[in-house]
């Protein structure tokens, strides 16, 4: 009998960890939304990240294009059985958090004690 056909599969993020959120901004109570369009290789890696629309603060869209590059893992689409490369637009969301972070005191104190431009 022939061999059934193979179908395709969507593409899965596997692991998506959250960027590093700039202790300035999360200090400030900046937050924001970069999206990404993200290349995904056949490998279920980022194999090219471009700024689509920024949050607004360079910091945070540095920080999020890290984030996927680096440390994102997906599962590729497969087409008939085999994995391809697809390009897929990424939101990173930045949220203040709730409760100041104990840094923040920290660069606080240092701003009181730099001298004055």
């Amino acid at each position: 009998p022939p061999a059934p056909a193979a179908t395709a599969t969507p593409l899965a993020a596997v692991d998506t960890p959250p960027p590093e959120y700039p202790i300035e901004q999360a200090c400030a109570g900046v937050g924001g939304t970069t999206m990404l369009r993200v290349t995904i290789g056949p490998e279920g890696k980022a194999t090219n990240v471009r700024l689509d629309k920024s949050s607004g603060t360079d910091t945070l869209d540095a920080a999020a294009e890290k984030a996927v590059r680096e440390t994102w893992t997906f599962q590729p689409a497969t087409r008939a059985g085999q994995p391809i490369t697809q390009t897929i637009s990424v939101p990173v969301t930045f949220r203040p958090p709730q409760v100041r972070p104990d840094q923040c005191f920290a660069l606080d104190s240092a701003a009181k004690q730099a001298p004055a431009q």
